[in-house]
């Protein structure tokens, strides 16, 4: 052997000895995850878990505010690395910097922690919009220096499998311009209210499907779901899988036979932009079990032409959540669709000319009905903070107020208005129908001239525009002279609703139908001139 290359391998062994010594278990540092950093807000009057990695077998001590708790780490297969786990708590809210030790092998603080209230903010492109683009957003960016709420976004991440953590860090919320718009309205007006330390989470991505932010056990237990979306997409990669198998046996064939293989193989099929699940494996599960007092959701843009999907997906996307932190039925608070012509760069005139029918709308109807099928919900109507031509309108402050509305009734009881109006019973009266409505607060109102968006329809399923006439009682009375005989009444049923009925509190009216007509009519065709 040349010595030069003699002594070059034993460099090599030297430094292959000195990697594997401090990559073996031996020299594992204890580890927090991400989620557990400087500056966090920790969720009040819960027992919370804390976690993180160490040595299999290292005994780990955590201590906060007083309390301490020690446990060993675990090897948890195939998790390549061990995982240490324990319980405090509860505590009560305090907006005093407290410091939170972890004491293995070796010694972590994190510091300027505070104790209040958890809520993740989650959603696709009208969550994700920045507070910096939002109408008046610069004003409120000089303004929003608060250390009592904390910000933690999680990094746009998609996984096949559950990610253990993110790189992320929370911080104070002093110059919160690349945050949610929607999130930061909702934390500002909540810690004014509650008066206690607000931490907002969150996990949000353009453009994405509710599928996709549904867990693995979510699609797969539920069996129109695990159809929609396991068993298709497992059909299509086998039917593929045996395609190419097939082209490859026969084609060693025609080799073996001294012959030219003739076509190409198989394009792989068309799948979808997004899978099942890989959303919350990437980005929710490295942020569960830490302690939270709920979630609120702006998503639905994507799956608008799915509807009837929908409204089996998105209560057991709730169920799913829910189940995965272990917290009980928390607080989920939705935000209805706003209103969009969806690029048809339509005038007005033409989108009010007649009634149509609307798949937005109908994902609209889907998000009411998850009221029914899930407990601890609320869903805030944004019919009037919509643009014509822009599916992320920068209205974001009327949203974040309701939310946090409907956050202060239902997390934390407070008697207040904060449920948009909604329809409860029709009653056919001769050539009129008579509505009546739940969540009146104060009174029902009309906003500027005559009531506008109601729609009336007989058996023919031809729905045209309605004269509505607001009752002394809140409840109103519909009719129209072409329909003598009517069956259905629908309400800012449209893309694009233009609709001002509004409680006296200042909540607008929910959209709404009274029938169950699965399509409609095609409409008349145009009047040649």
């Amino acid at each position: 052997m040349h010595p030069a290359f003699s002594r070059y391998a034993g460099i090599c062994a030297s430094l292959f000895a000195v990697l594997h010594c401090l990559t073996s278990p031996a020299f594992a540092a204890v580890k927090l995850p991400g989620i557990f950093s400087d500056n966090m807000v920790l969720q009040r009057e819960l027992p919370l878990t804390f976690w993180g990695w160490a040595e299999e077998g290292e005994m780990v001590t955590i201590e906060f505010q007083g309390q301490k708790a020690s446990a060993a780490a675990f090897r948890q297969l195939p998790n390549p690395l061990s995982r240490w786990q324990v319980k405090l708590g509860p505590f009560k809210a305090s907006a005093a910097p407290a410091s939170l030790v972890v004491q293995g092998k070796n010694r972590i603080e994190r510091k300027n922690i505070l104790v209040g209230d958890v809520w993740i903010c989650t959603g696709q492109a009208n969550m994700e919009f920045p507070l910096n683009k939002s109408a008046d957003g610069e004003k409120e960016i000089v303004a929003a220096d608060n250390p009592l709420i904390r910000l933690f976004t999680v990094p746009r991440a998609k996984s096949n499998e559950p990610a253990s953590d993110v790189r992320a860090s929370w911080q104070e919320c002093r110059a919160p311009g690349g945050f949610s718009a929607v999130g930061y309205y909702f934390g500002r007006d909540l810690q004014r209210a509650v008066g206690v330390p607000i931490g907002l989470v969150g996990v949000y991505h353009a453009g994405t499907p509710a599928e996709a932010w549904a867990s693995q056990s979510t699609l797969s237990g539920h069996p129109e779901l695990r159809r929609d979306f396991i068993e298709r997409f497992e059909r299509l990669r086998g039917d593929y899988a045996a395609a190419v198998q097939k082209f490859s046996s026969e084609s060693d064939e025609l080799k073996k036979q001294g012959k030219r293989p003739g076509g190409l193989p198989p394009k792989p099929p068309v799948m979808p932009s997004w899978m099942g699940a890989e959303l919350f494996n990437g980005m929710v599960a490295p942020v569960v079990p830490y302690g939270i007092r709920g979630v609120i959701s702006y998503q639905g843009e994507v799956n608008s032409d799915r509807a009837a999907q929908y409204r089996v997906l998105f209560p057991e996307l709730i169920k799913g959540w829910r189940q995965a932190w272990g917290q009980g039925e928390f607080p989920f608070l939705a935000v209805q669709l706003a209103p969009f012509d969806r690029n048809r760069n339509r005038p007005l005139e033409q989108i009010t000319a007649a009634p149509e029918d609307s798949d937005w709308a109908r994902l609209r109807e889907a998000q009411s009905l998850t009221a029914k099928a899930v407990p601890n919900y609320a869903l805030i109507v944004t019919t009037d903070v919509g643009e014509k031509d822009d599916l992320t309108p920068a209205k974001k402050e009327p949203v974040g107020a309701r939310l946090a509305l409907a956050a202060r009734a239902l997390a934390y009881g407070e008697k207040i208005a904060s449920i948009c109006p909604g329809f409860r019973e029709m009653t056919v009266q001769g050539e009129k129908i008579l509505l009546r409505f739940d969540h009146v607060g104060a009174g029902l109102e009309v906003r500027g001239g005559t009531l506008t968006g109601f729609a009336l329809c007989g058996q023919d399923k031809i729905f045209v525009w309605a004269d509505a006439q607001l009752q002394p009682d809140n409840s109103i009375v519909v009719s129209a002279a072409a329909v003598p005989k009517p069956v259905a009444v629908r309400f800012g049923w449209a893309d694009f609703p233009v609709v001002n009925l509004f409680s006296k509190d200042g909540l607008p009216a929910s959209p709404f139908r009274t029938d169950t007509f699965s399509s409609l009519p095609p409409p008349a065709p145009a009047k040649k001139k």
